[in-house]
């Protein structure tokens, strides 16, 4: 119990700055921010699914609510939460959330590198007490300029050592001998922070928190007519979507963090539907999972709910009753743990890893954390689960293609996946074929496992063009027996007695139901027979096969 309690100010001291940033970066009250994350606590936390992911407040959702709060008003903020929650609670018990199982790895490790990456970079602002220019981009370009600043201001210096600290100790912490050690590194960093804040001469940024209580605005008549306007419909569904991928994408990046219970992915989904449905009644802003809080609870040792539903109430009790301590503790600390907090979500030494284990999941790994630091979390993801798709599609389409000359024939072996990937491949070997001016084709498509339309579409086609200048082509199809004629239709084949049937390749040319033969070589037909080969056709088809 002590490690959950623990664990719990651990995760409070990450959500405190996360909440009130979010807050102000979406464009309402500080107050909703911490609204929200004691729901998330006290709500979400309570609930099945998962057991040590943290909800409240995302950073991935602050420009969307902004934009929707200046374009309907923060009046209509909750309306749209409260509706978006109970369409996650839905699709929850519809047993939707199971979808979002089926996810790379390698997309989940650039997920979180590509939220770790900004969350430095956005943070060492804070550090230096100084306010961050924008999106990750402005921020990264905007570190020597931060530096320069910094090592201009004596104030600012102050609170980039005391953040600086902060980080060393969160990495440092563990290597500590004996059992104080098992004091989290960021209480200690909180304790040190404090202290220096109070020392005279000393004047760096501390947390301001208003009335929380006096925040809460509750939707009402007015607010529920507008759920008339498709613009409020469309903000529904959208944060509907977006809030429900990003928590569940984010329980699969933790459930790599622990070996402890696995997320519950239909329950987790109903529980954030719940979190968001008090919070939209409430007026606050829209919850998610958040990986930088699991993070740092999986981090800190918790092994159960209780951590992360604690940490809600100490967000409560802190807010309502004890103002005044937030205010001691300076904002360059807490941006300090969040600095940490990214690092290792950062987790740089993963892509060598991957680059040595598989290198085009690297690639798949590359392009989510570059396409989320360039955009949002959601397109990100969306494009990291595309590529990933692309990569094994690409992986399954192997196409063996094998070309040789045999005396008048010029013969195409094909096996394994002939997907229309590997179209252009399937193309240049018949162009090829066709190219080499002999009278006879041969098309052997038997090794092929699967032949998709594009590629079939295009070997029929080729057939029929060769045929129709007068080239003989054989065909052999992967498949039930088929016969082609110019017509496109197919004929019934005469039957034969089974002790004369002739082997794949002496197929004799068909003849009209009426015993005649069928004329021009367009009208060429073979089929496939799947009974055992005669041992003389067996003995010339593997001496040809071997040639190839």
């Amino acid at each position: 119990m002590a490690t959950e309690i623990t664990a719990s100010l651990v995760v409070f001291l990450v959500a405190l700055p996360l909440c009130i940033g979010v807050a102000v970066a979406s464009g309402v009250p500080a107050e909703l921010g911490i609204i929200s994350g004691v729901i998330g606590g006290l709500v979400v936390g309570a609930c099945r699914g998962s057991t040590l992911q943290v909800s409240g407040p995302a950073a991935g959702l602050a420009a969307l609510v902004a934009e929707t709060v200046m374009e309907f008003g923060v009046a209509m903020l909750g309306v749209i939460v409260l509706f978006s929650g109970i369409l996650q609670i839905i699709l929850g018990l519809v047993r939707f959330g199971r979808f979002f199982q089926a996810i790379s790895l390698a997309v989940v490790q650039g997920m979180l590198a590509g939220i770790g990456l900004p969350l430095m970079f956005s943070q060492a602002y804070p550090v230096a007490d100084a306010k961050a220019p924008g999106t990750p981009i402005e921020n990264m370009a905007g570190i020597p300029g931060l530096i320069v600043d910094t090592v201009s201001n004596p104030q600012a210096m102050i609170a980039a050592g005391l953040g600086i600290l902060t980080v060393v100790l969160s990495f440092m912490w563990k290597n500590v001998p004996g059992p104080i050690k098992k004091i989290p590194a960021a209480l200690v960093a909180v304790g040190v922070g404090i202290a220096v804040a109070s020392l005279p001469g000393v004047n760096v940024k501390t947390l301001q928190v208003g009335n929380l209580l006096a925040s809460v605005d509750v939707p009402g008549p007015e607010q529920f007519a507008g759920l008339a306007d498709v613009g409020i419909i469309t903000a529904i569904l959208t944060f509907t979507v977006i809030a429900s991928a990003e928590s569940l994408f984010t329980a699969a990046a933790v459930d790599r963090m622990h070996d402890g219970p696995r997320t519950r992915y239909n329950p987790e989904l109903i529980a954030q539907g719940a979190g968001n449905t008090v919070a939209g009644i409430l007026g606050a802003l829209p919850i998610t999972a958040v990986v930088a809080r699991s993070s740092a609870n999986v981090q800190a040792g918790a092994k159960t709910r209780t951590s992360r539903t604690l940490h809600g109430l100490w967000l409560l009790a802190f807010a309502l009753l004890l103002p005044q301590v937030l205010a001691l503790i300076p904002i360059s600390v807490l941006a300090g743990v969040l600095v940490h907090s990214g690092w290792k979500l950062f987790a740089p030494g993963e892509f060598p890893k991957m680059w040595r284990q598989d290198r085009g999941e690297f690639a798949v790994m590359t392009l989510t954390t570059l396409v989320i630091v360039a955009t949002a979390l959601l397109e990100g993801v969306l494009v990291g689960l595309a590529a990933g798709i692309v990569l094994a599609a690409l992986r399954m389409s192997q196409t063996v293609i094998k070309q040789h000359i045999e005396e008048d024939t010029a013969k195409v072996v094909m096996a394994g996946n002939a997907t229309f990937l590997r179209l252009p491949e399937v193309i240049e070997a018949l162009e090829a074929a066709a190219e080499a001016g002999k009278p006879r084709i041969r098309l052997d498509l038997t090794g092929v496992t699967h032949l998709d339309h594009a590629c079939r579409n295009q070997v029929e086609e080729f057939t029929a063009q060769q045929r129709g200048k007068g080239l003989r082509v054989e065909l052999l199809m992967p498949g039930p027996a088929k016969s082609l004629t110019a017509g496109g239709k197919a004929p019934e084949a005469p039957e034969q007695p089974a002790a004369r049937r002739p082997g794949p390749l002496t197929q004799p040319p068909p003849t009209t139901p009426t015993g005649a033969p069928v004329p021009g070589p367009t009208a060429e037909w073979f089929y496939l027979d799947s009974r055992p080969m005669p041992e003389e056709y067996a003995e010339r088809y593997a001496q040809g096969f071997a040639s190839r």
